[in-house]
Order: C-alpha cells, then structure tokens, then sequence
C-alpha cells in the first residue's frame, strides 16, 4: 500500500498526463477535474509539477492514512468570502487605497497584525454603523465551494468552525449563511452610532486561532492530525502548521510556502478532493 497519495485537481486534468511516474492505477474522483494516484516516494511531487509545467492544476501531496478530517477551521476574508471586510469598511469611507496597503503588508507577514488592526480601525473612527450593513449587503459574497464543503464535511461527522481576524458583524452572518456550527473574531466598539476607531481587546490574531483550534481538539476528543484547517494570510499560519492537513487557500507567498498543500487554481471543493471525497459524495447545497 502506497504512504502518498498525489492529489491533481483542475479543468483537464488526466492521469495519463503522470503515467511517467509509474505509480499505481489513479482513482478518478471527478471525471476530467479530480484524482488520486497513490505513490511511495514524496518526491513524485516535484515530478507531477514539472510534468504538468504551466498546466492550471493544483499538484499536492497528502498522506494516504486519515484523510477525512473531523474539524475544519477556516479564516473567513478573502477564504471563505470574496473580500476583506475591513478594506470594503475602509471604501465606505473614503480610505480603501490607504486601508488596503496596511492590510496587504499584515497579510504577507511584513507587519505585526495587532498594530496593523488597531491603526486601520483608528482611521474609521466616526464611521456610521449603516456602513457594516451596506458592506454585508452589497461587498460580501461567498466565494464557490464552501456551501458544499461545509455541508459534505458536516454530513460525514465533522465539525466547522469559522475564527477570523475580522469582526463578528460578519462572521456571524457568514456562518450562517455557509452553515458553520460556530464563529469567532474580534468585537467591533460602536457609541450607538458609529464606530469609535477601537477593536475590543484581545485582539483575535495568529495565536488566538490556534489557541481555539487547541480548544476544540480538546474539546472534541481528536488529535491535531484530524484537523483542516484553511486560510490565506499569515496571521492564519499558527492554525495552518498544527492542523493535520493545512491549505494555503489563494494564499499569500509566506502562507503557501509554509502550508501542506496550496490551492491556487479551484475553489473550495478542492478541500473535499483534498480528502479523497468523490463527486457523488459531495453534498449539494
């Protein structure tokens, strides 16, 4: 029995295209998009990649052994919805160009993300809470996949959490929307009116992420190994190293290169092809 399994999603994607690698006979999980091929070397994946060249596939490697997680952790902007809150916040204001450079430098792991939320928060002072409702109803949208990716993972006995760096207003609709079980995130301080420039502290960040994450493999009575956990900036990277299986979800370069696998080119059905779900597994919603 092979220790690997090489995972190749994306439009076209063949096994034919790897035969060269002379591993075992591939198992199609979507006809023309998705597949297994077990291997006994890790290696075979820098070989998949050069074999696929410019190809828009996702190559990545996975341990063949306990594949389907019991808990999915997921950063909520620009992973499971299409925009970061914050800078669509900012836009209400005025601010979006200043805002979103701060957000791109905490992102990539070039600034200290605590500071960067607290300074960007001080430039919104005075901004009115119809803003926040204008933003979930007209910026945020869910980005393709996660309905199912929720719905499969809930249906085969798993767990979905939603912990951001972003603020509850959102998280809770979100979750909602895409049927997480539970949110977490930072408290935005208002005076009735408006937004007083403040986050309620602790601030959610890096270590609060995996601190929660800790928590529920406590609470759940699991191992760090039955764990998926997603994201794409680098305050998700503590979550993303502990967890058993850790996707750089379009991620920033820091976040890609420190993950277990990396989705550049799908959305997030990709997860389930991550795990070894088949199409007729997958749950609608």
């Amino acid at each position: 029995m092979s220790s690997f399994i090489l995972n190749v999603i994306g439009k076209g994607a063949e096994p034919a295209l790897f035969a060269s690698l002379g591993s075992d006979e591939a198992i199609v999980l979507s006809p023309g998009h998705a597949f297994d091929l077990p291997v006994g070397d890790p290696a075979a994946l820098v070989a998949a990649r050069a074999l696929a060249g410019a190809a828009p596939l996702d190559i990545n490697l996975v341990p063949a052994a306990n594949r389907r997680k019991k808990l999915l952790i997921a950063d909520m902007d620009s992973t499971i919805i299409n925009c970061e809150c914050l800078d669509e916040l900012a836009d209400m204001a005025g601010l979006k160009a200043k805002v979103s450079v701060i957000t791109e430098r905490a992102m990539r792991g070039e600034i200290e993300f605590a500071g960067a939320l607290r300074e960007r928060l001080a430039l919104l002072k005075g901004l009115s809470l119809e803003a926040l409702e204008r933003v979930w109803r007209e910026r945020i949208r869910l980005n393709p996949g996660v309905r199912e990716l929720v719905a499969t993972m809930k249906a085969n006995g798993a767990r979905a959490l939603l912990v951001s760096s972003g603020f509850t207003y959102f998280t809770a609709r979100v979750a909602g929307a895409a049927g997480f079980d539970d949110h977490q995130a930072n408290v935005l301080l208002d005076n009735g009116k408006a937004l007083t420039g403040v986050p309620h502290e602790p601030i959610v960040g890096r270590e609060a992420k995996l601190v929660r994450l800790e928590a529920e493999i406590a609470r759940l009575g699991i191992g760090a190994q039955d764990v998926l956990a997603v994201g794409d900036g680098a305050n998700d990277l503590a979550m993303i190293k502990r967890a058993g299986l850790g996707v750089a979800y379009h991620a920033k370069p820091v976040v890609a290169a420190e993950s277990d696998a990396s989705i550049v080119h799908n959305d997030l059905t990709a997860l389930l092809y991550l795990q070894g779900y088949r199409d007729n597994e997958i749950v609608s919603a």
